[in-house]
């Protein structure tokens, strides 16, 4: 059997990744009235007077919810909120597996930004944190901003700031091993959607001064017509602003190659003409711009690619169950972009130096180091940057 065949038979099986359960045992009649009426009375009076203390008395201090419309799921685009369901039940498994944070997946069935803004409104008094999820570009820009606006709570999209906090993680250790530094950095960016845009800007807060970023129909620049509002954001930010050459020009020179966009941009012969000591991450899923073993080929001496069957896997899973727990630990209101970079840097830490080489720069999911590091470092950026209850 494929691994699609195995993952349909076990689907059908288990009816669902997650279920909800109970805490306590209500075995008895006062067991009843202290979960239920009439003892539940007197916590709901206690957060009529103060919403805040919902933190004390429910689950609202450890809960997510994981919301999507379905029109960006994995690599399978548009397809539903009701397709969307099994990455949605999969995700929160994901923040109780990894963060014992409790998840619930929420599909909506529109489309229309402000309809989904004012829906995850209404919902936000249950949740301590909003996950939004396989939302697409650039929507999904404009409902996290607004989101993060009018509420007091995180709210994060793991397309985008999850993937960059990864992305930047493996680039931390990467440039370790061949000795460079984010100043002195030439990167070409490959994708300049929710993720491709994430990146960019965290690459900017970490010191990279030099990058050029192509969408579907060329490099971003200054007289470029079309550019949608994140890529003119994008320009403002990035430096050069008037290439005007193709990816292969760009590469000649590059210390760095990153992609998010689509399959087979990339030759082997283009990775030959970056400089030596050149870091390759080509991570569109599941074919990547450019397979691993040709990216070595080239000459590349770090490869990491979003997938699993090969080193250096770029997954989000490494960063947004900590993320979350670190925002939990510290009461934060938000998750500003030093709490994304300090989640960076702890996933980056997890490996000491003298463990790093090419096929190792970024840890396991599987490290129980992870998410207790990311915790540590998340709360501590929280309460440095004020947003803290």
């Amino acid at each position: 059997m494929t691994i699609y065949e195995e993952a349909l038979t076990a689907h059908r099986n288990w009816r669902g990744k997650i279920e909800v359960m109970s805490k306590i045992n209500v075995l008895s009649k006062e067991d009843l009235s202290l979960a239920y009426t009439p003892g539940v009375a007197e916590p709901c009076r206690k957060i009529a007077e103060n919403n805040e203390l919902a933190y004390d008395y429910t689950w609202k201090g450890n809960s997510v919810a994981v919301v999507t419309d379905g029109t960006a799921v994995l690599g399978l685009g548009d397809i539903g909120p009701a397709a969307a369901l099994p990455v949605m039940e999969g995700k929160a498994l994901l923040f109780k597996e990894f963060a014992g944070i409790d998840a619930v997946p929420i599909c909506l069935d529109t489309t229309d930004p402000q309809e989904i803004i004012q829906i995850v409104k209404a919902l936000a008094p249950t949740f301590g944190g909003i996950n939004l999820e396989d939302i697409s570009a650039p929507r999904c820009v404009e409902i996290e901003r607004a989101l993060i606006e009018a509420l007091d709570i995180p709210v994060f999209h793991d397309d985008q700031h999850g993937t960059a906090v990864v992305v930047t993680a493996a680039l931390i250790n990467a440039l370790k091993l061949v000795k460079k530094i984010p100043q002195n950095l030439k990167v070409v960016v490959s994708g300049t959607g929710a993720a491709g845009s994430a990146i960019i800007k965290m690459l900017i807060d970490l010191g990279v001064k030099k990058i050029i970023a192509f969408n579907k129909e060329g490099a971003l620049h200054q007289t470029m017509e079309n550019a949608t509002f994140v890529e003119k954001e994008i320009l403002e930010v990035i430096t050069p602003k008037d290439f005007t050459g193709t990816m292969a020009e760009a590469f000649v020179g590059a210390d760095v190659f990153i992609g998010v966009s689509a399959p087979n941009l990339v030759t082997k012969e283009m990775v030959a003409t970056m400089n030596e000591g050149s870091i390759v991450f080509p991570m569109a899923n599941p074919e990547p711009e450019i397979t691993y073993h040709e990216a070595l080929a080239g000459g590349a001496a770090v490869v990491g690619t979003g997938r699993s069957d090969y080193p250096n896997q770029i997954n989000n899973v490494l960063a947004f169950p900590g993320l979350f727990r670190g925002a939990f630990a510290a009461e934060a209101k938000k998750i500003t972009p030093g709490m994304q970079l300090a989640c960076a840097h702890a996933i980056a830490d997890t490996i000491p130096y003298s463990e790093l080489n090419s096929g190792y720069v970024i840890p396991s999911a599987f490290d129980e180091n992870v998410v207790d590091l990311i915790t540590l470092k998340v709360a501590e950026a929280a309460r440095k940057d004020g947003v803290t209850r």
